[in-house]
Order: C-alpha cells, then structure tokens, then sequence
C-alpha cells in the first residue's frame, strides 16, 4: 500500500524534515506512527498525499502508493482518506455536518451548486449512521465539539470507500469521555476492513485493532514492529526522551511519569 525507500525531504533553507526515511505499510494493515512533536510525522503524512515531494539525492528513492509512482491527487483522495488537524480547522465554519459529509464527493467545505444525487445522499446518511452521528447531521460544524466534528471529517473521507484512512493526532483536544466515544468509532471502523494509519504523539490513541507501532524521531524512523515488542517502557522513555512507565489495560495503553526510585528498572 505504501512503500517509501531512501526518502529525504528538505523544507525552506535546506532543512531535513524526512532523512532517509524507509517504511512498507501493507494493505490491511492497522498501524500507528508514534513520536514527538517535530519527529517528522506531519512530513511523513504530506509526503504520502504528495503535498511534500522527495529531494533528490545522488542514491535511487522511492515512494510508492499501491505500487504506483504517479497519482492524480483527485484519484488519491477517494482511494486514501485523510482526517486532520488542519482540515478540522478548515471546516470549522456554519456548514451543516450532513452537507460537510457530502461535500465530501467534490474536495470542498460545503456545497456550492455541485450536482448532488439521490445516491450521494445516500451514500452520507449510511455513513452517518454508521458513525453514529445521524442526529447531529443538521448541526453546523462550528457549533460542534471536537469529537462530534472529528467523526464528521471521518465521515467526508469515508463517502468515497477509501481503502485506507490515516488520522493525524486524532485524540487532539478531546476530553476523556470524547476519547472513549472516539477510540470507540476508530475500533469499528478496523473491524470493518479499512486500514488505519494513526499518526499520533499520544499513546492513548492507539486501539487494540492496531498491530504494528512505528517510532519516528527527527525525520527518521528509529523503530518498527509489533506493538508488544515496541511498547516498552524502555523504548518509549528513549522515544520522549523522558523516563517514563507504561502500562496495558484492556488493549490500551497509557504512559505515567516514572517515580525516581523505579528509573533504574525500566524495562
């Protein structure tokens, strides 16, 4: 699904945002992209919808989505789903949820004398329904908590059938009893076959359907593998670089500042 080998990404003044970067995500996969801020995982996001592009380097690279080089970004958007901070904040406005969903269909915020059909609309109260929003569909987004607005952006991606959906720090700004509705619809949505990719710095965000954990840390990728061999203690105080403990409870995994007396038996 995704393929990215020797890929570096520079910004404004030569700055390395991805050095090196190698990382294969197979269809069917539920995977998390754990790290800090500045870790590069933004980048890493950008990079895949092609809003960022590969520097050349004197070494060969690739980036491959479905094995494919090359992609019309309007093919890319009904094939992966993107739900993030920044389209949050640009569909913060008084657009009704239901049309939000809809506009979906034609990569706006709203629609604007598009030519909406019967099975569109369909398409978005099934969507609704299954995102457990239906009675939210006539409220605007700008009216909405964090949460409900976050299952709308869902929404917008999920009306094209995307194969594969990345959330980019989906727990951001919700409060504990949001996070639980949340994480819950996230569960549902892995169960029903998509791929998902959480992109995240928080390890709260991270469901039990997920598999396989990715640790990046300033641009690169410094750990990958099964999330009960990643998940450490050690590993995620190495990560943060802050002693840390962690803890597994029912699939979920939650992360406490280390008393000083237990630092030295980290495992």
């Amino acid at each position: 699904m995704i393929e990215f080998k020797n890929v570096t990404v520079l910004k404004s003044r030569n700055r390395v945002v991805l050095d090196s970067v190698y990382i294969t995500i197979n269809e069917g996969e539920n995977v998390a992209i754990l790290g800090p801020n500045g870790a590069g995982k933004s980048s890493l996001i950008k990079t895949i919808t092609r809003q960022h592009y590969p520097s050349y380097k004197d070494e060969e690279y690739s980036a491959r989505l479905w094995g494919q080089d090359d992609w019309n970004i309007f093919d890319l958007r009904s094939t992966l789903g993107i739900v993030s901070s920044e389209l949050q904040n640009d569909c913060d406005r008084d657009v009704s949820g239901f049309e939000t969903v809809l506009s979906g269909f034609f990569g706006s915020i709203g629609i604007y004398n598009e030519p909406v059909t019967p099975a569109m609309e369909k398409k978005v109260e099934e969507v609704l329904e299954f995102l457990e929003v239906s009675h939210l569909g006539d409220k605007n987004m700008d009216e909405m908590s964090s949460g409900e607005a976050r299952r709308f952006l869902i929404g917008r991606a999920l009306v094209h059938d995307p194969r594969a959906l990345i959330l980019d720090e989906p727990g951001n700004n919700l409060d504990p009893h949001a996070l639980y509705k949340f994480t819950g619809i996230l569960s549902k949505l892995a169960k029903s076959g998509i791929s998902v990719i959480l992109v995240t710095q928080n390890i709260q965000d991270i469901i039990p359907e997920i598999t396989r954990v990715v640790f990046m840390k300033k641009g690169r990728i410094v750990c990958d593998g099964p999330k009960a061999n990643i998940l450490t203690t050690k590993k995620m105080s190495e990560l943060f670089d802050a002693p840390l403990n962690l803890e597994e409870r029912d699939g979920y995994y939650y992360a406490f500042r280390a008393k000083a007396e237990n630092r030295d038996n980290e495992q």
